[in-house]
């Protein structure tokens, strides 16, 4: 990649005049709830309440705004498998550019559909975001057109600053910001910002360790990335030419996170702060929670940089988080098959509180004898705790019960 002029607070207040007016200036809240939890000062900047539903919109409008009169007749080309293609395809209909979004083959529906709606052209190629971006590039070369990249771009990135500006002049005192990571257009706009309105601001990236590469690129490691995760908005292989250099001079740090504790993130800021936010808007709040002991007391910016995740993968996260909190349990009881004993099984969780939401008889595929069944019982309780109490009564009366479901009862 050819020499790129540094970006200066000058870009980036260039870029906020570019956006006055046509993108959200998102809250930036404070988080009683969050605090409470893991013992620091915890502040949100909610990209997630976006007009697109991610901070992707502001770098995207900022990037476009820079094209020729030639360009936007010419039209552009991106490529992504969700918020980059939805910043694109809005502010491209908003503006008459045509827009062609490439998306990998295996997008939900959903996403192409949300895309689609905005009134740009999606063509499903490719097995990856990589490969389709190849291809989104190759296109844009030989059609004469603009490939907007979704991070290693200097307009992208001071329009992606802008968020940390906002975030900074709202929050007085921060101590951190926690940022997450994937080519790190967001973060190297944030060390940007934050280097030059407040320098002693600690800046800490944080990644889904399946897609480690900034980290691996600051020690020196050959990057690389691969397997599913629900932060797919930062499932990155390889981090960006222009982003590294920024974030190697300026970030202070950065982390990785594990699928449960990302999981485990998404579910809190449901349950704690009525906030829906993806994986990747979840990986400050992953980190801030796994090490809590060293943020305690200090006052801790997280940047929630989107909220756009797949309602069936939200259900599925809030359901596991049930379980692993103990709240939704699976019991396998032991019950001598004769008319009543399972009314006196259920009896017996009904008084301990217990709400049965599921019954299921295993009679021919466990290894029971034929005057014994085996009955799986799904329980709604309050906490393990309570199941415990509950598998207490059971063994009492003489039905053996175990748990079947994976919870935090150790």
């Amino acid at each position: 990649m050819a020499d790129v002029k540094p970006i200066s607070m000058d870009d980036i207040s260039a870029a906020r005049d570019v956006l006055n007016g046509q993108v959200l200036r998102t809250p930036s809240i404070a988080a009683p709830a969050l605090s409470k939890l893991t013992g620091a000062h915890v502040f949100l900047k909610l990209e997630n309440q976006q007009v697109t539903g991610s901070f992707k919109t502001r770098g995207s409008l900022v990037r476009m705004n820079a094209l020729s009169d030639a360009e936007r007749r010419a039209g552009v080309v991106a490529a992504s498998a969700g918020n980059h293609a939805q910043g694109v395809g809005y502010h491209a209909e908003r503006l008459g550019i045509p827009a062609t979004i490439y998306m990998p083959a295996n997008t939900p529906f959903t996403k192409v559909a949300r895309t689609e709606a905005l009134g740009a052209e999606v063509i499903l190629s490719g097995e990856s975001v990589a490969e389709s971006r190849a291809l989104a590039a190759e296109t844009a070369a030989n059609d004469g057109r603009v490939f907007i990249h979704p991070y290693d771009d200097p307009y992208v990135i001071a329009g992606q600053a802008t968020a940390t500006v906002e975030f900074i002049e709202d929050v007085a005192d921060l101590d951190v910001i926690i940022v997450p990571i994937g080519g790190g257009g967001l973060a190297a706009g944030c060390c940007l910002a934050a280097h030059a309105m407040k320098p002693d601001l600690e800046v800490i990236g944080v990644q889904a360790d399946a897609y480690p590469s900034m980290r691996q690129a600051f020690n020196g490691q050959p990057p690389h990335g691969r397997g599913a995760t629900i932060a797919d908005g930062i499932a990155v292989k390889e981090p960006g030419e222009i982003t590294t250099p920024i974030l190697k001079a300026h970030m202070d740090t950065v982390e990785v996170v594990t699928e449960s504790e990302i999981e485990r993130a998404v579910q809190v800021f449901v349950d704690q702060q009525r906030l829906i936010v993806e994986g990747s808007g979840a990986v400050p709040l992953a980190l801030l929670m796994r090490d809590a002991s060293r943020f305690e007391g200090r006052r801790i910016g997280l940047m929630v940089s989107g909220g756009n995740i797949d309602s069936r993968l939200l259900a599925s996260v809030m359901m596991w988080g049930l379980v692993r909190d103990g709240r939704l349990a699976k019991l396998r009881v032991a019950v001598i098959d004769v008319p009543g004993a399972l009314g006196i099984v259920t009896g017996i969780i009904g008084l301990k509180g217990g709400n049965i939401v599921d019954v299921m008889h295993q009679r021919l595929f466990c290894d029971v004898p034929v005057k014994q069944a085996d009955v799986d019982i799904a329980v709604e309780t309050i906490d393990s705790d309570h199941v415990r109490e509950i598998m207490a009564a059971l063994e009492a009366e003489g039905f053996a019960a175990r748990l079947l479901s994976e919870t935090s009862l150790t």
